[in-house]
């Protein structure tokens, strides 16, 4: 790697530093150029990172480049003048939450930390959240440098996967880049789905509210999404589903499950509120929906792919039994 050197002075919200170029290093071809900042200048605001790019301030061997790009080993990327954020105390995990996110590790070897992601808690700190499971969980013991391998939303729980070695997160940002990975997740939503609906097909596009509030759509403008579904159980007034996602999309499930009128129960974001905190006379924990699998190609192709399986946690089983006793229920009056 090689790099200008740019002088800093300090001042009083951080430390300001003069634009430098970085040469992409073997090891991050294919990366985005978003999340290769974001790794960078990890105390300059998201914000600030990301008006670089829409400015055109971040260039790429000369050219204007957008968050989307990705960067191939060699070239040059100038990262513009910055001013760092002023550094508070690093957030103090709470030990009780340390240990939860610890017994909730489902496997482990010398690359891949697997963890059933408890719901309500993010990935990782940042954007309002002080920390997630990414910190919960540092430092690993052989792990300096633990890296999240993908992300899950915090109110989603199940399968997380984290990289131990740098040569093991490239193979998975890979993997997950060329869509190599299959990932099984279950959804209850509201209705009953019909039997013929195996298949949903919706282009979506990310949108910024005039508030502020970012949001995903169902719009020929958007970029081409994909979802497989079957049917895992009818519930009365919902049907547990599970659910294949071809593509990766930003919200991909929720949105997709909404539009086709079955929105998720408890989706504070795209159901409507009648289905937020309840379905009737049963309460909804939270978003109801789990990232149950995941299988990835192995690294040595002489062996099978990984493949990891996180149990559906408490909240979620005691939704499923509330939905099911509804059944067994006798009608008023008799």
């Amino acid at each position: 790697m090689t790099q200008s050197k740019g002088k800093s002075n300090h001042s009083g919200g951080g430390e300001r530093h003069s634009a430098r170029l970085y040469e992409i290093e073997s090891g991050e071809g294919g990366q985005r150029v978003d999340n290769l900042l974001l790794r960078l200048l990890k105390n300059v605001p998201k914000s600030r990172v990301y008006a670089m790019v829409r400015k055109g301030e971040v260039r790429l061997d000369g050219g204007r480049v957008k968050v989307t790009t990705r960067v191939q080993p060699g070239q040059k990327l100038r990262i513009p003048p910055h001013q760092t954020a002023e550094q508070g105390p690093e957030p103090t995990v709470p030990e009780a939450l340390r240990n939860q996110v610890r017994e909730a590790v489902i496997f482990e070897d010398r690359d891949v930390l697997v963890l059933g992601k408890p719901p309500g808690l993010a990935a990782h700190g940042g954007s309002g959240v002080r920390f997630g499971a990414l910190e919960a969980l540092s430092p690993w013991p052989e792990a300096p440098a633990l890296a999240l391998a993908h992300r899950l939303d915090r109110d989603t729980s199940g399968v997380l996967l984290l990289a131990k070695r740098r040569a093991a997160l490239r193979h998975l940002q890979q993997a997950f880049r060329e869509r190599t990975v299959r990932k099984r997740y279950l959804a209850v939503v509201a209705g009953a789905w019909p039997a013929h609906l195996k298949r949903l097909e919706a282009p979506l596009e990310r949108v910024l509210a005039k508030n502020g509030e970012r949001f995903v759509r169902v719009s020929q403008a958007g970029k081409p999404a994909r979802t497989e579904v079957s049917v895992a159980e009818r519930l009365p007034g919902a049907t547990l589903l599970s659910l294949t996602p071809e593509t990766g999309r930003t919200h991909q499930l929720r949105v997709h499950l909404s539009h086709a009128g079955f929105p998720i129960l408890g989706d504070e974001k795209y159901a409507p509120p009648v289905l937020r905190k309840a379905l009737g006379a049963v309460s909804v924990p939270r978003l109801a929906l789990h990232a149950q699998a995941l299988t990835v190609p192995a690294r040595d192709p002489e062996q099978g792919p990984w493949h990891f399986e996180a149990p559906l946690p408490g909240d979620l089983e005691a939704l499923l039994r509330a939905l099911r006793a509804l059944s067994e229920t006798p009608p008023r009056g008799l």
